[in-house]
């Protein structure tokens, strides 16, 4: 009968969607074009595309109000503005990470020198001075630039090419500072709130394994959270490629995430085989990058420019406030916490900062960092400012009118202070009518600020830092480092006359609520890449929730759970779980109380975990039990085994016994996968390791591995399949031939290491291969045989090239010296006949 999507029903077309939704690349013909009667569509007077209107009236007067830079450069500032964000990128933690530092210092930089920079800058590509260890690059072209200009096509190919295989994560330079000030250490639990779309997740990863020797696993972990469900999985996407067991990828709100208490005298530990590690989920660090405005991502998406304007900050202002206090609840004491935007609204900025700072008393200190990166150029935080709504510039809340409050707060502004003013003292003409007009604005005729009476914070809040684009050629940002002293006060507030007013008359609350909605229109969820698709959900949900639950009422209480939920939890522990009620053909997954998300289960067939270890030789020391997972309730049809670190495997025991409250996206790293092949189904051993497993677990493999020369391995990279008996090693052939059937491990052997076995470090090269019936065959994509090859082949030659310059420094030592022999053989003659 017909294919998919051809019943009755037509299929949705993309020209339905034409009306409906805009398409933010295209600029819209002007109106002058579409209006003139005379242009009778003639090829002269067709508009064709042109770059964004890279300036907005109302964000000029907004910001030279604010004064976050001196009047002398703002020209400067909103030039380098409107010019496109050079391109920035940072060199992962990877086997080749020394050798790509080396190709872009000794290549790269050399042979782009004669290119045009545009900016003033000398060089084409530069490190970045202020990151460690030159990780992090500066390129003086825009992406625009990289992908026209012919001459620097290998440069860019460079760049995709190692950005697609996981060596280099491209990332705006200003987005690599705030995991910087986190001080992270090895040991550490760490919480990403807003995470996608995962480089700082990247990044703070790769702190936690810099200290870690190969094979092992760091103590810590990191949780990286997202709300929106499709940013998880490209949050999933980045973070893939560090190849990690100690990550979890949330689904949660930020502003409401679980603390996962478990509860003293709900169902014990060893009812379900789970040995209690930790009773509350806490973290030494918090990184809290929040979604926001995103005005200082302007160069990076002039798109912003028509569509900017004040209501954008004043809307997320609350729900900062609420994932900021959030943050600094599961902050243990004595840990540090970093909040920052991409925004340059102080609204968003210092506003969320000091109310935080008020809110947690004398528990919680604004930290100074201003001698940490020394070579970072910043700007301390504001300590005055203005709120502006629509024509009006607001000084204070005392400012504010009655019907205006629902969404201009006392928090908002400098002192934080909230004004009430006097019953019956209505703004009144003389002739006694009520000055407020109908949508509860106060008209003015002058917006100026001069006669408004400026409030200054008491706060320091100049120990939050600013970076402005024309300091060091970059896009904004806004970070502020805080430190947990002591347990956060109980936050018990009056219950808000907002929602008593709002329950007297629900009419005013759907027309404040249609205000705040103009206020923020013209906003698309792709404008910035933290979240702005929030907005929507800030403008409404989040101004209407002004009492902020104390801190015990913000995580739900484990008592609360239900018998039902604890059996639930008990039989997905075992991995003895009902998937839940049949939609079409496949059942709908369950994931506690979250449907349709996948199980998270520890896997214990001890058949198949035998099977497993025997195959391989998996030695003793790597740890197994209870370190294995499955995301397949069907115990028979276990595609993939992911493992986890002993600290997520912690966590993930007490996500249990807290009737999983974690809604998990994504948790640990895929180690072993079934080989559905007619071959792999008569093997021994059924699952073959996976690529992004191998590192892990190659120090601890004693069958199944062979040690290949760099002649041979090249080989396999280039033709994929090579029968036994044409390896160049023969002996390597024969050894091959005897293995068992199934999945075995490759290690190239150096050059200057002839003894198997070698030891394993971070250096080793080592991929998957099928040993067949005759042939050995490569189980490694195209493209990371491509880059293998490309890798190899850069090494070898600075390999000859050192050896070349030995021998024929070795040479030159044996000329030398046998010259000075014979000088020395020829004196003695004259001697002699002398």
């Amino acid at each position: 009968m017909g294919g998919r999507g051809r019943g009755s029903r037509s299929r949705t077309q993309r020209k339905h969607f034409r009306d409906g939704r805009e398409n933010v690349w295209k600029r819209p013909k002007s109106d002058s074009a579409s209006s003139d009667p005379n242009s009778n569509n003639n090829s002269e007077n067709k508009t064709h595309w042109q770059p964004f209107a890279t300036q907005n009236p109302a964000f000029d007067e907004y910001y030279k109000e604010q004064g976050i830079v001196t009047a002398e450069e703002w020209d400067t500032f909103v030039e380098v503005l409107r010019t496109p964000l050079p391109a920035a990128f940072r060199i992962n933690s990877s086997q080749f990470c020394e050798d790509i530092k080396s190709q872009l210092e000794n290549d790269f930089m050399n042979s782009l020198k004669a290119e045009t920079t545009d900016g003033g800058e000398v060089e084409a590509i530069r490190p970045l001075p202020w990151y460690p260890d030159n990780l992090a690059w500066h390129s003086n072209f825009s992406r625009m630039q990289l992908r026209k200009n012919q001459t620097l096509e290998r440069f860019h190919e460079f760049l995709k090419l190692e950005n697609e295989i996981g060596n280099i994560t491209r990332q705006e330079a200003v987005s690599m500072v705030p995991p910087l000030f986190l001080d992270v250490r090895p040991d550490h639990f760490v919480f990403d709130m807003c995470a996608a779309p995962g480089s700082k997740t990247f990044q703070l990863l790769e702190i936690i394994y810099q200290s870690t020797k190969s094979g092992s696993l760091p103590d810590g972990m990191v949780m990286a959270n997202d709300l929106d469900v499709q940013r998880c999985n490209l949050l999933i996407h980045q973070t893939k490629r560090m190849c990690t067991a100690n990550l979890i990828v949330t689904n949660n709100e930020a502003q409401h995430f679980p603390g996962c208490r478990a509860d003293k005298n709900g169902s014990k530990a060893s009812e379900m085989e789970i040995e209690p590690q930790i009773s509350q989920l806490l973290f030494d660090r918090v990184l809290c990058d929040v979604p926001c405005s995103g005005d200082g991502t302007l160069r990076k998406a002039p798109d912003m420019w028509r569509k900017w304007n004040p209501g954008m900050g004043n809307g997320l202002h609350s729900l900062q406030i609420q994932i900021a206090m959030r943050g600094l609840s599961l902050l243990k004491v004595g840990g540090r916490m970093v909040y920052s935007t991409c925004s340059m609204n102080p609204v968003e900025d210092e506003a969320v900062v000091a109310e935080i700072l008020r809110k947690c008393g004398g528990s919680v200190e604004l930290v100074d960092v201003s001698s940490e990166l020394p070579q970072l150029v910043r700007r301390p935080g504001v300590r005055k400012w203005k709120v502006r709504d629509k024509d009006l510039w607001l000084a204070s809340h005392k400012d504010v009118s009655k019907f205006q409050r629902y969404h201009i707060l006392p928090s908002m502004f400098p002192s934080g202070k909230s004004y009430v003013a006097p019953a019956n003292t209505d703004l009144e003409h003389e002739n006694g009518e009520n000055a407020i007009s109908e949508d509860g604005i106060q008209p003015t005729e002058d917006a100026s600020t001069e006669d408004l009476i400026e409030e200054v914070s008491e706060l320091p809040l100049e120990r939050c830092m600013r970076i402005v684009p024309h300091d060091q050629n970059s896009g904004a940002f806004f970070i502020a480092v805080l430190q947990k002293l002591s347990p956060l006060p109980a936050i018990q507030e009056k219950p808000s006359k907002k929602r008593n007013l709002f329950k007297k008359n629900p009419e005013l609350q759907g027309k404040l609520l249609d205000q705040v909605t103009e206020d923020n229109s013209g906003l698309e969820p792709d404008s910035r890449d933290v979240a702005v698709e929030k907005i929507s959900e800030a403008a409404t949900e989040a101004d209407l929730i002004v009492d902020e639950p104390d801190e015990v009422d913000m995580e739900p209480d484990p008592s609360n759970i239900s018998n039902q939920d604890s059996e639930e939890t008990k039989a997905l522990v075992n991995g003895e779980t009902d998937s839940g009620k049949a939609v079409g053909k496949r059942k709908l997954q369950l994931q506690g109380k979250w449907k349709g998300v996948d199980p998270v289960l520890f896997f214990k067939d001890e058949s198949i975990i035998n099977s497993i270890k025997m195959f391989y030789g998996i030695d003793e020391s790597f740890p197994f039990d209870g370190h294995l997972i499955s995301r397949n309730s069907d115990k028979n049809h276990v595609k993939r085994i992911y493992y986890v670190s002993k600290s997520v495997k912690d966590v993930l025991g007490l996500n249990f016994r807290v009737g999983q409250q974690l809604k998990i996206a994504s948790i640990g790293l895929k180690m072993f996968e079934r080989q559905t092949s007619r071959e792999g189904t008569s093997t021994p051993c059924s699952f073959r390791i996976s690529s992004e497993g191998l590192p892990v677990i190659l120090p601890h493999i004693t069958n199944q591995i062979l040690y290949a020369s760099s002649v041979d391995f090249k080989h396999l990279l280039q033709y994929k399949a090579i029968k036994f008996a044409d390896f160049v090693d023969a002996e390597f052939g024969e050894k091959a031939s005897k293995l068992m059937m199934g999945c075995c491990v490759i290690v190239m052997r150096d050059s200057k290491t002839m003894s198997n076995p070698i030891k394993v470090d971070a250096s080793t090269i080592a991929i998957g291969c099928w040993k067949g019936r005759s042939n050995l065959s490569v189980m490694v994509t195209a493209i990371d045989c491509q880059e293998l090859l490309e890798r190899l082949s850069v090494r070898m030659e600075a390999e000859k090239g050192s050896s070349v310059q030995e021998n024929k420094f070795n040479v030159d030592e044996l000329q030398l010296n046998g010259a000075s022999k014979v000088e020395e053989s020829e004196t003695t003659q004259l001697v002699a006949d002398a």
